[in-house]
């Protein structure tokens, strides 16, 4: 007789009862191979003994492998390890290793990179990539929204079937305060802003296309060129944005594929494209029959002027894809995002979508749509607008005062932050903080694939006053 005492440890603390325990060890001992086919096993109550355990928890355990089929009951003879099963060498009476330690044995795909953020452990601070305070988002009118919803006699067909409205009111918002001129077929709602570039992207790029981006550019949308197989070509951005006639250059003589563009608060270097290169850009666009992908993160945050109308409210001839999200607007732990382009693209690129994601989030999409009808949505922005202003001004205050011009920055005409120049090695400036408390960027997905420029996206609007005071101190400290 096997030794079952030894190869069947019981854990009286664990959530699964005794009885699931020994038929799930009992279903181990057979797919390890140390319990074959056709084996009998000892009757309950001789195996409750072996195990100290009640009679009862035995003949229950038994009861469990019968009804899945890995034992079978044998007329005066108990209980036999089901015969139809495949017969497997025994490998050990040790405990086997578990599965998802092991292997794969099959090759897969690595997907490009960054290196992970450093541990958490002990940080007091975070200096973010620009991101809004949840302690402003909008929860009181988010939760009105969602409880009215779940106590709707329409809620289960909404979860069901889906709704438009949300298309519907982004229309409007999008078309009030972006002066696109639009319809809702020329709008996809997805789960954030990387989902839409991804989804675009996926269906323009094949395997060794071109496709232009800026130097420095917004990491994320360069891995999910490298992923589709693109070849990125670099262009220079300076403190007028994207390098438009280096655009025309390449546009001449190669075969563009794409080109990736952030014209309003560019990431990382948070610039806005200057005036008379987007008028040449359109030329090029419309020249050249060129997609573009324009990425709007934060369109609604702009704080020197009213906002810059984007490149796809112009005359593009319908090549121009916009990219945005309500994420960043909002601050709640949400994932919305939103692609607006031709309707035969937005067609495709929703089937392209089904394959990832078959159902959108109805109950979240549905509540959006209500604030963005009501104006919760508008009245949120303007009182967020105002204090991520004051947290700009009192930011840029705190670097002249406590560094003393050390830092090279220019205030941003908007967004969620600044860029900030180091004149040491922002990697060695990142290490320091860390040892007092203040987790920053080493700057590698800025200069991803390029030359190290020891520049720092500081997002601001997460912190607030006391906060950026106090950070602002460590980094003076840093740059000692």
């Amino acid at each position: 007789m096997l030794p079952f005492k030894t190869l069947i440890q019981i854990d009286k603390k664990s959530k699964y009862p005794v009885y699931q325990q020994i038929a799930n060890r009992f279903i181990g001992l057979i797919q390890e191979g140390v319990l074959q086919p056709g084996a009998f096993l000892p009757g309950s109550r001789v195996m409750a003994e072996q195990l100290g355990l009640h009679r009862q928890t035995v003949v229950a355990a038994y009861e469990e492998l019968a009804s899945q089929d890995w034992i079978v009951s044998m007329a005066r003879k108990g209980m036999m390890v089901a015969a139809n099963l495949p017969v497997i060498k025994p490998r050990s009476f040790k405990t086997p290793a578990a599965a998802y330690t092991q292997g794969p044995s099959f090759s897969f795909h690595a997907v490009p990179k960054l290196e992970p953020p450093p541990p958490a452990t002990g940080i007091r601070y975070t200096i973010n990539d620009g991101f809004p305070d949840v302690r402003l988002a909008p929860l009181t009118e988010w939760t009105k929204e969602c409880r009215s919803i779940v106590q709707s006699p329409r809620y289960i067909k909404l979860l069901m079937d889906g709704s438009d409205t949300l298309r519907k009111e982004m229309t409007t918002f999008l078309t009030n305060t972006r002066g696109l001129n639009i319809s809702p077929d020329n709008i996809m709602i997805t789960r954030g802003a990387q989902m839409a570039i991804y989804t675009a992207a996926a269906m323009l790029i094949r395997k060794g296309d071109h496709v232009i981006a800026g130097s420095p550019n917004y990491v994320f949308a360069d891995l999910c060129f490298e992923q589709l197989g693109a070849n990125i070509i670099r262009v220079p951005v300076d403190h007028e944005g994207i390098d438009v006639d280096a655009v025309e250059k390449l546009c001449r003589t190669k075969k563009i594929r794409m080109l990736y563009v952030v014209p309003h608060h560019h990431h990382p270097t948070t610039v806005t494209l200057s005036a008379e290169r987007r008028m040449k850009l359109l030329e090029i666009i419309r020249t050249y029959k060129l997609a573009v992908i324009e990425d709007d993160y934060d369109y609604d945050f702009h704080y020197s002027s009213a906002p810059i109308l984007p490149l796809a409210s112009a005359d593009h001839a319908g090549n121009v894809m916009y990219i945005g999200s309500l994420t960043k607007s909002l601050g709640l732990s949400l994932r919305i995002g939103f692609l607006v382009a031709p309707a035969r693209f937005i067609t495709e690129a929703a089937h392209l979508r089904r394959l990832m994601d078959l159902r959108g989030d109805n109950l979240t999409e549905e509540a959006l749509a209500a604030m963005l009808a009501s104006g919760a949505i508008e009245r949120h922005l303007k009182k967020a607008k105002k204090v991520y202003h004051e947290r700009r001004d009192l930011l840029c205050k705190l670097l002249v005062d406590k560094l003393d011009n050390r830092l090279q920055f220019t205030p941003p005409s908007g967004g969620l932050a600044l860029w900030l120049k180091f004149p040491e090695p922002i990697r060695e400036v990142a290490e320091k903080a860390l040892n007092l408390g203040l987790r920053i960027s080493p700057g590698v997905q800025y200069h991803y694939q390029g030359k190290p420029d020891n520049g720092l996206r500081f997002g601001f609007a997460a912190l607030n006053d006391r906060e950026l005071a106090n950070v602002v101190g460590i980094l003076a400290k840093c740059c000692k």
